[in-house]
């Protein structure tokens, strides 16, 4: 060796010893200092000559500065993301474990979008051993979130190290992004067509295998040929099974697997596209006819009706056992669909037909449409069973003799004739009407008894959404803070995190209920800012969900100024039942413990428990007299509002068309006026948040802009005032909408006290037309709590429904829907009441309303359950008409079972 070369090594080795005597090497100053600043093109020639020494050194520093730039994003944004994308290079290549390195890499801070710098990161692992690289890839891939935006660097680990392709739901994510700008934007980026691509993608067969598996497909495998021809995923996977690239069997396998799990349509289109263009033979059909008769039972309409379509090929060809065809049989008449039961009937006719012998097995699947709601189908079902009854023993005549006691009592007579002495009567029994029972509202329990039994309810996921235990937590705060204000204090700091809570924003736009007062608690809000939003009114334009969300707004901010001081040592309003109500008797003694500790009621608390005091209770009698003789003017309040026989009143009307040319185009939300009684009291010794129930806003129709929100909250505000409750949700009822909670303050309406007039018949009627399915059910058990409660006047609420139906804003089969649900509880004479209210007005209509003959459907089997009789205003014309429309059977139906038929 000669001179030159062994001098040049000593040198390199001194210079990577140590620096200028401060403790770390050259190597090691460069790096870092090329981390901190953002240089992440010099980090992977940097860490070429370190060992592990020197890189578990700088692995310190980058923990330390990763932690630095957590808080540079506000004034040096640009350049904390240069540092991070350096900081995510530079770990991956000091981390000596995978386990680390992986956890690094997948740092949400530092993962780069779309895989930005892998290339980096992988040019920093380039040494390491093929096990440590399949290692960290295997981590990396296992995550989601992480493997779908490193993608590039997941890939380039695969590649290195040569392990599997990770078939993970993040990873694939991450591929099928990769042919999006390729192939979507085809007018920008001249590139390969997709199946070109794909074909050239040695990972394809995995990763196209496991994407059909996919519980949620990747956006591009849903676009159809309309919206992208050149990038159409299944018609791409197709033309690969037939190049044997793609494997046919494991394909069918995988795209039959994921349908029959069922899903959002969404999520399916891209295995049924696949199925129906890959093309399934009838042989392979055969092979899979579990998976078939699995997919007519519980998967989405369009997916049952094409396992239905292809099975029903199977059995007219004779390729389908009769067990199968039964099972399948079962499996569809379930369903509600009935496009989906109608062929179902058609097809087991045709087999019968055709094999007599396979009655025994196929009849007894066919009698389960006999419970259908839908009478014709009953009819159909019982005239099929009838043509070939004869071809069963008796064992199987008598079970389906039984079915057919749930038959509609319209097919009642053909039952008798068919099955004869073998058909079990029920006639002779009176008819009884099941309804709810009447819900007994539940004591609100103690308050917390200590700090940490209070901070771990606040902490429960939900808190601010339930009124009672939101209630609980208000009061418990208020309690142990005028207790003991400092180790309430600690015990919050500690449980919360809490510097959001010192910018007013956080409360003007994502409104959290228990944080205000938490935040009033530790001093984090100036004082004139809670002051001001304590004295708040609401606008002239403000709408009623606004105005009872402001009640419940002022009172905790009102809470927040004064929490831990001795002007409010417990709250009044607390309720001490489950609707929210308060027991009169309870209120007195709360108001003098007030008197007997010197301190004046807060006006919001003193406001919302007149507003919550049950005044229909046994004991109300006696409280009035108890609290006008505390000597104070609360007590005399709280006297006053007791014996006013309405303290809150409010009437609901609908403007007419004529009334105004402009309302000609007008839909009934943009109709309505809710006008509040004027209450001089309110307006006078109300706070300002509560004045409008003293008749201060203004009455003319208006648009809600905003997110309706917090509706759970309504009810519990006036518990004890029905019918103004709901006066203030009709608008939002009338709005309409599928959100799925339009309907959510019902529950608390029903289950109120106070009179009930048309606000509440309005609202209800409003609420079973609702677009959303729950919506439905919400009014629905609001209906039924009503009649339980001797509340409901189903005339008005029909009478309501009628106009509603002929206007539009209610929908027939909606109705109808909603009408079925309530009747099957057994509550069929309280639905008739309804209907028959209903049905003269929209029988009597010049041009027929479309949609009708479902809700007569649902009317006749009410009358034919409970036995009802009499005349129907405008029947007759409609059941005398020519044709077999549903409008027109209905009608005849319902008027034979009224007993009106000549």
């Amino acid at each position: 060796m000669g001179v030159d070369t062994v001098t040049r090594g000593t040198e390199k080795a001194v210079g990577t010893k140590k620096a200028e005597g401060d403790g770390r090497s050259v190597g090691v100053e460069k790096l870092v200092e090329a981390v901190r600043g953002g240089r992440a093109d010099e980090v992977p020639s940097l860490l070429e000559g370190l060992g592990a020494a020197d890189r578990g050194a700088v692995l310190a520093e980058l923990k330390s500065l990763r932690t630095e730039v957590r808080g540079w994003e506000a004034k040096r944004p640009r350049e904390a993301a240069d540092v991070r994308r350096a900081l995510y290079v530079a770990g991956a290549g000091c981390h000596p474990g995978a386990s680390a390195a992986a956890t690094w890499l997948g740092g949400r801070d530092l993962a780069p979008w779309r895989s930005e710098g892998s290339g980096l990161a992988l040019r920093a692992v380039a040494g390491r051993s093929p096990e440590w690289l399949a290692d960290v890839a295997g981590r990396l891939a296992a995550r989601p979130a992480v493997a779908e935006h490193s993608y590039e660097l997941i890939r380039g680990l695969v590649e290195m190290s040569g392990c599997a392709v990770p078939a993970t739901d993040g990873y694939v994510l991450g591929w099928a992004w990769q042919f999006r700008a390729g192939s979507r934007w085809r007018l920008s980026f001249e590139g390969p067509e997709l199946l070109e691509r794909l074909r050239a993608d040695p990972q394809t067969p995995v990763l196209a295998l496991h994407a059909l598996s996919m519980t949620e497909s990747p956006e591009g495998l849903t676009w159809t040929v309309t919206e992208a021809p050149h990038a159409h995923w299944p018609t791409a996977v197709a033309a690969l099974v037939g190049e044997g690239v793609l494997d046919r069997t494991e394909i069918l396998d995988a795209a039959l697997s994921r349908l029959l799990r069922g899903g959002r349509p969404r999520d399916l289109r891209f295995p049924m596209e696949v199925l129906r263009l890959v093309g399934p033979t009838a042989a392979e059909f055969r092979e899979r006819v579990p998976d078939l008769v699995g997919m007519t039972a519980d998967t989405p309409s369009p997916i049952a009706g094409y396992a239905q379509e292809v099975l029903a090929g199977l059995a007219t060809d004779g390729g389908l056992s009769t067990a199968a065809l039964a099972e399948m049989t079962s499996s569809v008449l379930f369903r509600t669909e009935k496009k989906l039961v109608r062929a179902q009937l058609t097809l087991v006719g045709k087999v019968l037909a055709r094999d007599p012998g396979a009655a025994a097995e196929l009849l007894p699947a066919v009698a389960e449409v006999f419970g259908n709601e839908d009478t014709d189908l009953q009819g159909r079902a019982l005239k099929l069973v009838g043509r070939h009854l004869s071809a069963v023993d008796d064992s199987v005549r008598l079970e389906l003799a039984g079915q057919a006691g749930l038959l509609s009592p319209a097919h009642r007579q053909a039952a008798v004739e068919l099955f004869g002495e073998s058909l079990e009567s029920d006639t002779g029994v009176p008819y009884e009407e099941i309804l709810p029972p009447v819900p007994e509202p539940q004591p609100v329990g103690p308050a917390a008894a200590t700090i940490e039994e209070l901070v771990e309810g606040m902490l429960a996921k939900g808190v601010n959404d339930d009124p009672v235990r939101f209630e609980w937590a208000l009061d418990g705060l208020v309690r142990h803070a005028h207790r003991d204000r400092e180790a309430l204090t600690r015990a919050v700091r500690e449980a919360f995190t809490t510097k959001s809570w010192q910018e007013p924003h956080h409360f003007s736009y994502d409104f959290r209920s228990l944080h205000a007062v938490l935040a009033g608690l530790l001093g984090l809000l100036e004082p004139s800012w809670i002051k001001e939003r304590r004295v708040r009114e609401p606008g002239s334009a403000a709408c009623f969900h606004e105005a009872l969300t402001g009640i419940r707004d002022a009172r905790l901010w009102e809470a927040s100024a004064l929490i831990g001081t001795d002007a409010l040592p417990f709250l009044l309003a607390s309720p001490t039942v489950s609707t929210g109500g308060v027991d009169p008797l309870v209120l007195v003694e709360r108001l003098r413990a007030y008197r007997d500790a010197g301190v004046e009621p807060a006006p919001a608390d003193l406001a919302q428990a007149l507003l919550r005091v049950l005044r229909t209770a046994p004991d109300a009698g006696r409280a009035e007299v108890e609290a006008s003789a505390l000597g104070t003017e609360a007590g005399q309040r709280l006297g006053a509002w007791l014996r006013a026989d309405e303290p809150l009143a409010a009437t609901v009307r609908f403007l007419a068309r004529e009334e105004d040319r402009s309302l000609e185009r007008w839909g009934v939300y943009q109709r309505v006026v809710v006008e509040l009684a004027d209450r001089a009291v309110v307006r006078e010794k109300f706070p300002p948040a509560f004045r409008w129930l003293g008749g201060t806003l203004e009455t003319a129709p208006r648009r809600c802009y905003h997110w309706i929100s917090g509706g759970e909250h309504w009810a519990p505000i006036l518990p004890a005032d029905r019918e103004v409750l709901a006066a203030c949700f009709v608008p939002s009822l009338a709005r309409g909408g599928s959100s799925g909670k339009t309907t959510e303050p019902l529950t608390g309406l029903a289950e109120a006290e106070g009179p009930v007039g048309r606000a509440v018949a309005v609202a209800v009627a409003l609420a079973l037309g609702a677009g959303d399915a729950d919506d439905r059910l919400r009014a629905v058990d609001a209906l039924l709590v009503l009649a339980s409660r001797g509340d409901l006047d189903g005339r008005r609420v029909g009478e309501e429904l009628a106009w509603l139906v002929a206007e539009g804003a209610v929908k027939p089969n909606r109705l109808a829907d909603a009408a079925r649900t309530a009747a099957v509880t057994g509550a069929y004479r309280t639905v008739w009441a309804v209907l028959g209210a209903a049905l003269p007005e929209l029988l009597g209509a010049g041009k027929p309303v479309r949609g009708l003959g479902e809700v007569l459907a649902v009317a006749a089997d009410c009358v034919e359950r409970c036995g009802a009789r009499g005349e129907l205003p405008g029947l007759a014309g409609v059941a005398s008409a020519k044709g077999s429309s549903q409008l027109v059977v209905q009608a005849k139906r319902l008027r034979a079972a009224l007993g009106q038929e000549a």
